[in-house]
């Protein structure tokens, strides 16, 4: 094989090219000018120009959740990636496979506080998988090919390459991912033992529940093929975090919705009594748990996951399966086919008549008061005008909107919910949308939005402009940081401490000022014609829906508290409901 030797910048390109990459988001810089000079002379790779760096690693996160491929971000040096590190570690919580380029000053000038200079892999090392810093141009393409096999192996994640200039100018040879051994080989393949083992267990619970979450997803849309055929064939509920939901289908019957912090009644209670909880691809994290000492506190726990650091990290189990999650679940599929084995089924049923009696309080109601739109019935009135399209992709900010999009918005699919879970980062959601819009130009890419975060990377809507993304941000408008309000009033006594936002943009003129159409809701008999023309636009359009300022998201466990200690809305239930005092239940 003849050798093939080019500069740095140009191996940089190669090596994206060879690991599948169509787009890059980026922002250009001095410190990888080279590389934008490369990008000028070819055209096998597609580079979109945002507006801040933060807002290139959430569209690269919107991208990679979309597809399930690895986003790609090109960003310059000091605070080109210091405004990427939120991001990063955006990424780094929720799993999302991500290679960040990053510039940094000629390796003679490291550690000299040269221009532009920052410590990056220093900053970037607790908040990605992992990193790189680049000082022989020799080792270059290698470096690359590795990060992307790192990124996109195991427990998917963020990695970042730290690349000095004079590197980009080097010139040396180029070698093909083929040509590369990679130390990093995760296991994917569970042991059969664990698996004979996890067939047993479910034939003798009682009260089973599948705990699903984003490693379902992440493992491709295999695993939650396998998921729905197991849960379907042994009639066992199931249900999801916030990250994980999509990987089952919400019209099931046997879905009980999102489980945790603002999950659903029968989700919580479910996970509260049932004595066989299945865990897979999810990392009982804090706003799943509540109070660790109280959580699930009758069951026997199953941990699938392929991360065996996150197993017993949080909660001990009693059986620790380590493999993909896909694979784990097609497993277990065959074995429970070929064992014979049967779910008890007597007892099964009355499990399920319990859930019923759950499911009957009906946690997700809300009063109307009309004129006055409640944003509940803001996001029903969208889902219903969503219907019939196939290609719906949505994206989110973060606060009470977030949780109303969880709960009011039904999934399907996996890959169709995009959203900052483990972070919880203002600010996603638009990028996010951009991301996702480039990686499906024909689709329906919604940024479900509060209007205190849009404003957070509100510099986003120029790219989703210059590229001609019709991307649609549907903002609730309660005038408040609603989440902050909502723990304001119910834990602090009502002392509203900065958590209004007194001098807020006109959206409409804000969305016509970049060049999109910006619209206006302020009635309930505004809202569904607002959709419609939201819908029909043929490029970004800020919905601006003006709902009720002091509506509350629930049900809500406060933090600390266990799933039994959940908090509904007094019409849900009277106080005088002795089975309301027997479970533990918070009327508000």
């Amino acid at each position: 094989m003849s050798e093939r030797r080019m500069s740095g910048a140009e191996m940089v390109l190669a090596a994206l090219a060879d690991n599948g990459v169509e787009t890059v988001f980026g922002y250009p810089g001095g410190a990888v000018l080279p590389i934008y000079d490369a990008i000028f002379q070819q055209n096998r790779i597609r580079h979109v120009l945002v507006r801040q760096e933060g807002g290139a690693v959430h569209a690269a996160e919107g991208y990679a959740r979309s597809t399930g491929r690895v986003g790609c971000v090109l960003v310059t040096s000091g605070p080109g990636a210091t405004n990427a590190v939120t991001g990063l570690l955006d990424a780094q919580m929720d799993s999302i496979p991500l290679v960040c380029i990053t510039g940094q000053v000629p390796t003679h000038l490291i550690g000299n506080d040269a221009f532009q200079e920052a410590d990056t892999t220093g900053i970037t090392r607790p908040c990605t998988k992992h990193n790189y810093l680049v000082k022989d141009v020799e080792q270059l393409a290698a470096t690359i090919h590795e990060a992307f096999h790192v990124a996109r192996s195991g427990r998917p994640g963020p990695v970042l390459i730290d690349l000095p200039k004079d590197i980009q100018f080097a010139t040396g040879t180029y070698r093909t991912p083929d040509e590369c051994n990679f130390s990093y080989r995760p296991a994917y393949e569970p042991e059969a033992a664990a698996i004979e083992k996890v067939i047993a267990m479910i034939a003798e619970a009682e009260r089973p529940l599948f705990y699903t979450g984003g490693g379902v997803i992440n493992s491709g849309p295999q695993a939650a093929t396998a998921l729905t055929d197991l849960v379907r064939l042994t009639g066992i509920p199931c249900t999801s975090t916030l990250m994980g939901l999509g990987a089952f289908p919400a019209s099931d019957p046997h879905f009980l919705g999102m489980l945790g912090m603002h999950g659903t009644y029968e989700a919580n209670l479910a996970t509260h009594g049932c004595d066989l909880l299945i865990c897979v691809g999810a990392r009982f994290d804090d706003r799943v748990t509540g109070k660790v000492s109280a959580f699930s506190p009758g069951s026997k726990k199953i941990h699938i996951d392929i991360d065996a650091s996150s197993i017993n990290k949080n909660v001990r189990v009693d059986l620790p399966v380590v493999g993909d999650a896909g694979r784990a679940l097609e497993m277990i599929l065959g074995s429970w086919r070929e064992s014979g084995l049967q779910v008890k089924a007597e007892a099964l049923a009355a499990w399920w008549r319990q859930i019923d009696k759950w499911r009957a309080v009906d946690c997700l109601a809300y009063e109307r008061a009309d004129p006055v739109i409640k944003p509940q019935y803001a996001l029903e009135r969208l889902r219903d005008a969503l219907k019939g399209r196939d290609d719906v992709f949505i994206t989110t900010e973060v606060g009470q909107h977030q949780m109303w999009a969880a709960q009011f918005l039904p999934f399907e699919k996996p890959n169709r919910w995009m959203t900052s879970g483990g972070l919880g980062t203002m600010g996603y959601g638009l990028p996010a949308a951009v991301g996702v819009q480039m990686a499906h130009p024909g689709a329906t890419v919604i940024d479900v939005a509060g209007e205190a975060s849009i404003l957070m990377n509100i510099q986003e809507m120029s790219t989703a402009v210059q590229y001609r993304l019709p991307v649609k941000i549907f903002i609730l408008n309660n005038k408040w940081m609603g989440m902050v309000r909502q723990w304001q009033e119910l834990l602090h006594g009502g002392r509203f401490s900065e958590s209004y936002t007194a001098a807020l943009p006109d959206f409409v003129k804000l969305a016509e000022a970049f060049g999109g159409t910006g619209l206006r809701a302020t009635t309930v008999d505004d809202l569904d014609e607002a959709i419609a023309k939201m819908l029909a636009a043929p490029g970004p359009v800020i919905l601006d829906v003006v709902v009720d300022e002091t509506e509350m998201c629930f049900p809500m466990i406060p933090g600390g508290a266990a799933h039994n200690e959940i908090m509904l809305r007094r019409q849900d239930r009277t106080e005088s409901d002795p089975a309301a005092r027997e479970e533990g239940m918070v009327l508000v």
